[in-house]
């Protein structure tokens, strides 16, 4: 390579400015510039990846905080509230229900026995919600959320069904929904990532990372996953002996070959690799003060059940909050396991309660704080698992219900978002919808629209063709809209 000139002028105040913008510090900025002028060099487009942008229309949400019940929720006892399951209980299904489906650990034969709940629901709120005793504390919210009875999927694999309805694929390599939106309308944190991710339960999510990946979009826009206690981001931290002065000096001569690079390849994932150095660097102060709740009243953290002396799913929910305050766009939080065939841990009598109860206080307090902290207005709030729970019982020790893609429930709420409503109704049995199909991928459409973006236009070019998120489907829920 060509050695620069090391005495020509450094910079016009201007040039200075811009790529100050950018983060750059005094030296990177002279190489840069001394390199854009080089005859025939391609100037370095440097520029803040999560910079906010307007989207196609006007947004009604700002934020997203997706509570993701990985597992597959059981519906039946939750929400959808069917009589006649129950009067069926023990009896043959229907054949004319099952017959060509396809369930991921049981046939379709004669014989499969119908499971009527044994919990017992009421209407709650002024709308008359349906929603079981499971769920005390989100049922004082009935009135804030929209319970959508009628969602359906593809796939009734676990790990294919989390990708799907994260992606709007079961293929690999697809952007997930939080890298999509981040890319549509960049975030508002200058200290944060703009899309984290948070973990909670006995294990992580099957599929593990591509359920928040980037795909083909520049690694940039994926999620990134945030501890609750602790080290907040494993090697954050600097080693012992390395002092400040001496790590910026090594992050801005790894920056300048990056941007060596830059120039000479014109590889916008270079951009995205100098942009993760600086927000590390940046993160190594705003991360610990991030997960320190100290600050936080002791009637928030009665609010939301945080015990500040271990990690749960209700200090995920509290951080989820502070992620938002300080600009996050699009935070997901990951709780497991909501599996219930039955079988030795996973038993709608003892296993299943135990995980609602993980979750429902904090959940409601997270819609309640937001509204009384004037967020949820542009917050949107999403509830819900990759599939539901069949109406027929699985053969196993104990009482327990199979994958289902047909119909289950998720609730949102704040955001654009017309709450005190239950849309969609299934069948007798619950085992599919009788009206308002509300499929993956106009979920996917309804809540880019709310982030105001039409899911038709945000494309990215990749393999010579343009692709979205909801491929070639899509349609808006007009009933969730406020």
């Amino acid at each position: 390579m060509n050695q620069l000139p090391v005495n020509e002028p450094l910079l016009s105040k201007t040039r200075r400015q811009f790529f100050s913008q950018c983060g750059m510090g005094v030296g990177s900025i002279a190489l840069a510039s001394l390199m854009a002028d080089k005859a025939n060099a391609v100037a370095p487009k440097l520029v803040n990846p999560f910079a906010p942008k307007g989207g196609h229309a006007e947004a009604k949400a700002k934020r997203v905080i997706y509570l993701f019940m990985a597992g597959g929720p059981s519906q039946l006892e939750l929400f959808d509230y069917k009589p006649k399951l129950v009067e069926l209980n023990g009896q043959p299904i229907p054949q004319s229900y099952i017959e060509g489906k396809r369930f991921a650990f049981m046939g379709s034969s004669h014989g499969v026995k119908c499971l009527g709940t044994r919990k017992r629901f009421d209407r709650r709120g002024q709308a008359g919600t349906w929603i079981s005793d499971m769920l005390p504390y989100t049922s004082g919210v009935a009135d804030d959320i929209a319970v959508v009875t009628t969602c359906a999927t593809n796939l009734f694999n676990h790990a294919p069904a989390k990708l799907f309805m994260n992606t709007g694929s079961g293929q690999f390599g697809r952007p997930s929904l939080g890298a999509w939106a981040t890319y549509g309308i960049g975030s508002e944190a200058n200290d944060l990532p703009g899309f984290v991710v948070l973990q909670s339960g006995p294990r992580g999510p099957r599929g593990g990372a591509v359920n928040w990946g980037s795909g083909f979009l520049p690694t940039t826009f994926q999620g990134v996953p945030l501890r609750g206690q602790g080290e907040p981001i494993l090697n954050l931290t600097s080693p012992a002996g390395i002092t400040a002065e001496r790590q910026r000096r090594t992050l801005d001569a790894v920056r300048d070959l990056n941007l060596q690079r830059l120039v000479a390849t014109g590889d916008d994932e270079i951009n995205t690799r100098i942009s993760a150095y600086e927000m590390a660097y940046r993160m190594q102060s705003s991360a610990p003060e991030l997960i320190d709740i100290s600050g936080e009243s002791k009637a928030t953290l009665d609010l939301y059940g945080v015990d500040p002396a271990r990690p749960s799913f209700a200090r995920n929910c509290l951080l989820a909050r502070r992620l938002i305050e300080r600009g996050t766009r699009f935070v997901q939080l990951y709780h497991t396991n909501w599996d219930s065939h039955g079988g030795p841990g996973e038993t709608l009598e003892d296993d299943f309660p135990k995980v609602v109860k993980d979750v429902d206080q904090a959940c409601a307090a997270l819609v309640k704080d937001l509204k009384v902290r004037g967020l949820l207005e542009d917050t949107l709030v999403i509830w819900g698992g990759e599939f539901g729970r069949t109406p027929m019982g699985e053969n196993r020790d104990k009482t327990g219900r199979n994958h289902h893609i047909d119909a289950f429930t998720m609730w949102f709420a704040g955001g654009g978002v017309k709450g005190g409503q239950t849309i969609g109704e299934t069948d007798e049995l619950g085992f599919g919808p009788a009206q308002d199909r509300c499929h993956v991928h106009d979920l996917h459409a309804t809540i880019l629209h709310l982030l105001g973006l039409d899911h038709l236009k945000l494309t990215f070019r990749f393999q010579g063709r343009d692709y979205r998120l909801t491929d070639v489907h899509g349609e808006l829920i007009p009933k969730l809209l406020a």
